[in-house]
């Protein structure tokens, strides 16, 4: 498997935390009790930040491996962070999840709310068969956060682009598990609580639809290719992500790439590759960052972003 990470922002910028597995002690006892990977990206985001937990009024976890079916995993978060005042719910729109919860946060923020956490967080080890070379080879666990407040001046989220396509929702899924099929000896010996992809189709999808969404919000804000900074995708597969650079014309060195060090972390990926380009230089004050993810569901979107 992967190694195990986790990262954190602060309103988009600022200090960041990161560990990896065997790395420290620390991210060594973050892989005993992967609950505490969530909770530890969250209190650093919010200690970046300079906000306090009680003063948040929404925390957003994304997320398609919470702890449980009922309560939402955010509900436990909230309770340790000790956030007494927050809303608190699951978002589940898989490796899509962090750009789905940064729209909502954006929307609710712009509406008045003043501090949102938004957490992505996955587990994907438990939902892995490892006897399907096709999958365990590609994912890894992870979690990442960040806290969106309202900014007086032109720099933050600029848009915000979301899609869906549930004609195509048997491209990637847990087929068993669920109420459809709940847990029982069959979907046990037919490994149906694991995840399933159909590669080939998934490839095609992804990239028609990653470079279609990065096109429209680059024309919603009147901009160009040329004029991203830097370009941090869902780490899904290396393939996919270099045929969506060269059908938008970006160079590679204007993507962000780690997946060979933490492998598909799903709804955290992003977060955690923005932890990185920060950590880098990559990202700075001014700069014109597009995030890019396509996920189960089918679902896919894109966020533009003035640091």
């Amino acid at each position: 498997m992967k190694k195990s990470a986790s990262g954190v922002l602060a309103s988009l910028r600022g200090s960041t935390y990161r560990s990896v597995r065997l790395a420290s002690s620390l991210a060594a006892a973050l892989l005993d009790d992967l609950f505490e990977q969530p909770v530890k990206a969250a209190e650093r985001a919010l200690e970046a930040a300079g906000v306090n937990a009680s003063d948040l009024d929404l925390i957003l976890l994304a997320t398609c491996t919470g702890d449980y079916p009922i309560p939402a995993t955010a509900c436990l978060i909230q309770h340790r962070l000790g956030a007494t005042r927050a809303a608190a719910c699951d978002l589940s729109a898989a490796c899509c999840g962090f750009v789905y919860a940064l729209s909502v946060a954006d929307a609710y923020v712009k509406t008045g709310m003043r501090h949102v956490l938004i957490v992505g967080s996955e587990v994907m080890s438990a939902i892995t068969d490892w006897t399907d070379r096709n999958t365990c080879i590609l994912f890894g666990d992870g979690a990442g956060a960040a806290v969106i407040s309202a900014s007086e001046n032109d720099r933050g989220i600029l848009s915000t682009h979301l899609r869906s396509d549930g004609a195509l929702c048997d491209l990637i899924a847990v087929p068993g598990g669920g109420s459809r099929l709940p847990p029982s000896e069959k979907v046990v010996a037919e490994r149906m609580q694991y995840i399933k992809m159909k590669g080939n189709e998934t490839f095609k999808v992804a990239v028609r639809n990653l470079e279609e969404v990065a096109r429209e919000t680059l024309a919603a804000n009147h901009l160009r290719v040329e004029d991203l900074d830097l370009y941090v995708p869902h780490q899904a597969n290396v393939r996919i992500l270099k045929a969506v650079a060269d059908r938008l014309g970006l160079s590679m060195e204007k993507v962000m790439l780690n997946l060979d060090r933490y492998g598909n972390t799903s709804a955290a990926s992003i977060p955690i590759a923005l932890d990185e380009a920060l950590r880098q230089g990559r990202i700075k004050d001014g700069s014109l960052v597009m995030l890019g993810a396509f996920g189960a569901g089918l679902t896919w979107a894109s966020a533009l972003i003035r640091w």
